[in-house]
């Protein structure tokens, strides 16, 4: 039987530690994304750690890993991006990486290990969060095989966690 989700907010220290944290991993500043001292909340669910500031999904915390929610346009919108074609779209969504023939182009330097954000070409939304395999300059080199490992995903349990959040709202 799973777990009850907990819900409660972190202290100044841990709030620090985790903004601290959230800005190596995605190399950016979120004591200026985030502006001023924000509250920041933790929902515990059987899959990931929810992390909300100012009530809004912000981070993910899923098997140490650290990632930005899909519906955080903050840390989205200044991510490097990889734009994938519509056919790949289905299966990205369905938890697959990203494979070489899919990707229509980049969007911002990245480095193997960095995170980036998957656009689909025709509406320019977010469909997945993932972590280079390769650098951007190795990347489009690569014409066939995975470039991106899929960590998080449009329908998979923690977004439609967040959509149930976010609906109670």
């Amino acid at each position: 039987m799973p777990e009850k989700n907990t819900r409660y907010f972190l202290k100044d220290k841990e709030t620090k530690a985790l903004l601290d944290r959230a800005s190596r991993r995605l190399k950016a500043d979120f004591k200026q994304i985030l502006a001023g001292n924000p509250g920041i909340e933790v929902i515990r669910t059987e899959v990931a750690q929810i992390f909300l500031a100012n009530g809004k999904p912000l981070l993910i915390e899923a098997d140490g890993n650290l990632y930005p929610s899909l519906v955080s346009n903050e840390l989205l919108t200044i991510m490097p991006k990889v734009i994938v074609d519509m056919g790949a779209v289905p299966c990205v969504c369905k938890g697959a990486d990203v494979m070489a023939p899919g990707i229509r182009r980049y969007e911002k330097d990245f480095g193997k290990g960095d995170l980036v954000v998957i656009i689909d070409e025709k509406y320019g939304k977010a469909v997945a969060i993932g972590e280079a395999l390769f650098d951007r300059e190795e990347a489009v080199k690569v014409n066939r095989g995975t470039v991106v490992k899929n960590v998080h995903f449009v329908s998979d349990k923690t977004w439609n966690r967040i959509k149930e959040l976010q609906a109670k709202t």
